[in-house]
């Protein structure tokens, strides 16, 4: 029997496990190959259908990435890669180059759509965005500067992020990452981890925060309509306002705990031709709640255009119901 104040060495330490196992047991470093793997995966599946982007400006040079995704050669990149050119050399990780020509971009989505010159690698498989959860495995991919591919794995930190744009508007339903953006990946792919493109990496908004537009039914849309068309048709109504909190008894009526605001309506727009006026609080378009600026832009699709619709208004202690045609934003 040991002494009490003998020294007790690290080999006399009572050991739980058996044999060499590491007594952080080996779920940890089969959780690790397991990430490793994955990302390994996505990166051999998704790098060689990504192409760093070079485009000439009158002003200057710009960079971004691409993805092909149909087989006839269609690429899909972030609206700001392309803003201001018609044109741009595409590169892809395997030291192949091609002119692709900008066949569409919508500022509203950040998305834009070019059709490249030549044979193209099989394109991404897509995703859908409505379906991730925070905390779940994404990896970043980009070809920036057309170097050999960029990759950066993390996890998805929110969901349902807005997005500014130049104009005003903003891009709804934003994944937020703290997957690390290149520079140069604007335009690049946001997979999941199997390899399904999930969005379109389009924003650094500070350190460990990234931001990507989804690959959902909405942007599907979008791209269909950028790919046989050019360009996106979308409706207006011509107000300017703010979500501002309901009174309880309105709230409760339309149920919903907000609505927006009118601050400004624009001379000779539908809005004003309907008589909306400063003041009014818009709660439902159609039957359907509008509790924010968002909800608003999300219900001027282009089906919208022309088509009669009422709008229901709280206004002087009362719900008012006025009919609008929205027009096409110009």
């Amino acid at each position: 029997m040991a002494s009490p104040d003998m020294a007790v060495g690290p080999d006399d330490v009572p050991d739980d496990t058996t044999g060499d196992t590491p007594r952080d047991g080996p779920g940890d470093a089969e959780a690790l190959d397991a990430y490793s793997r994955a990302v390994v995966a996505v990166a051999d599946a998704v790098l060689p259908s990504v192409a760093s982007l070079a485009v000439t400006l009158p002003r200057g040079a710009g960079a971004g990435s691409a993805s092909v995704v149909t087989a006839d050669g269609f690429l899909l990149t972030s609206a700001h890669v392309v803003a201001g050119a018609d044109v741009a050399e595409a590169t892809f990780s395997d030291g192949t180059r091609m002119r692709a020509d900008v066949v569409g971009r919508d500022p509203l989505s950040d998305l834009a759509v070019l059709h490249a010159r030549g044979d193209v690698p099989r394109p991404v498989e897509l995703g859908d965005a409505a379906r991730l959860r925070v905390g779940q495995l994404v990896v970043a991919l980009g070809n920036p500067l057309g170097l050999a591919g960029s990759v950066t794995a993390g996890i998805v930190s929110a969901l349902g992020r807005s997005l500014p744009t130049g104009n005003g508007r903003v891009v709804d339903e934003v994944i937020q990452t703290d997957a690390a953006l290149n520079p140069g990946n604007s335009g690049g792919v946001l997979a999941d981890s199997a390899g399904r493109m999930v969005g379109v990496n389009t924003a650094v908004a500070g350190i460990g925060v990234g931001l990507a537009v989804p690959v959902n039914a909405t942007t599907r849309g979008i791209v269909t309509q950028l790919m046989t068309t050019g360009r996106v048709r979308r409706a207006f109504l011509g107000i300017v306002g703010a979500q501002v909190p309901l009174p309880p008894p309105v709230a409760a009526k339309v149920g919903a705990p907000t609505g927006l605001q009118v601050a400004d309506v624009t001379t000779g727009s539908p809005a004003a031709e309907a008589g909306l006026r400063r003041g009014d609080v818009v709660v439902e378009l159609d039957g359907r709640r509008v509790a924010s600026v968002t909800a608003l832009q999300r219900a001027m699709v282009q089906d919208a255009i022309g088509r009669r619709a009422e709008v229901t208004v709280w206004r002087n202690g009362a719900l008012v119901d006025v009919v609008v045609y929205p027009r096409e934003l110009a």
